[in-house]
């Protein structure tokens, strides 16, 4: 985490508001899954979007890296409004990349490696290496911690670490400014979990990026985030630097959250379901849970 920084805002949502079809009783019809949301992330800054599964963060996630159209609020990166990926500008859309919670059904598992990062490229052609492709693509995967060969392998063949490096290198390649990790260490073993953490945070500081990290793990949040805002039932209770949140929690929901933490040895649930946070279809559907490129 950095100190010092200037702040200024690079994404700002205001009143952001989203329901699931259903019987719920949201008071513009569904079941209401986020609720006035109201977030900001400073450029080069890290902000932890905690809560328990169900609290809407990946909603939020998806709204800002946009799969999903919310009812009401507004997206704003730099000023200027974000809306659905397919309608936004290229240079937005790139600025702007996610990162899933399972590796494995955010890649294409019958193309190789070197075809998902060669399709980004492709996409957005501005980023695409001006030299030996190749080359490029080694150092890309290098920097992700992975060894050449892996470029030739597909996706299906490759761990669940392995894929979500890729996963990570097909959101790098792009060179975006904002970084979105939706769950994205929770599906890992325990001893992944802490290695893609620290890539993730290498790979934060080296490339300047601002980061929008969910997570319902406190642990997790505390070791990138600068900022916690805590969710509950679609609202956020409470947010602060993350060291004042976490040390003194004024709201009683995020002193529940610590106090399970405490209580928690394995941060991965004990039967290795993978679980989405909002699996609920929302009104007006969302794409599949690939890269917002």
């Amino acid at each position: 985490m950095n100190a010092g920084r200037v702040r200024g805002e690079l994404l700002d949502v205001r009143g952001l508001y989203v329901s699931y079809r259903g019987r719920g009783s949201g008071r513009r019809g569904g079941t209401v899954a986020v609720d006035g949301v109201s977030l900001s992330v400073a450029p080069e800054e890290t902000l932890g979007l905690v809560g328990e599964s169900g609290s809407g963060k990946t909603t939020v996630a998806r709204c800002v890296a946009g799969l999903l159209r919310p009812k009401a609020g507004t997206l704003t990166l730099d000023g200027r409004p974000l809306g659905r990926a397919r309608r936004r500008s290229p240079e937005s859309r790139r600025a702007v990349q996610m990162v899933f919670q399972d590796p494995r059904s955010s890649l294409n598992p019958r193309m190789t490696v070197a075809s998902i990062i060669a399709e980004v490229w492709h996409t957005h052609p501005v980023t695409a290496p001006q030299g030996d492709r190749t080359v490029a693509l080694h150092r890309l995967l290098a920097d992700m911690g992975l060894d050449p060969e892996v470029a030739s392998r597909r996706a299906g063949d490759l761990s669940g670490g392995q894929c979500q490096r890729v996963s990570i290198a097909r959101a790098l390649a792009v060179r975006p400014r904002l970084l979105v990790c939706d769950e994205a260490v929770s599906a890992l073993d325990v001893s992944v979990q802490a290695q893609i953490l620290r890539l993730l945070i290498d790979l934060r500081d080296r490339h300047r990026l601002a980061m929008l990290f969910i997570s319902h793990d406190l642990g997790v949040v505390h070791q990138i985030a600068d900022r916690v805002a805590v969710m509950h039932r679609g609202v956020i209770v409470e947010q602060g630097r993350t060291g004042e949140v976490l040390t003194a929690p004024r709201h009683p929901y995020t002193r529940e959250l610590l106090d399970a933490a405490l209580d928690l040895a394995d941060p991965v649930p004990d039967d290795g379901t993978i679980r989405d946070d909002d699996g609920a279809v929302p009104d007006d559907g969302t794409a599949d849970d690939k890269a917002a490129v």
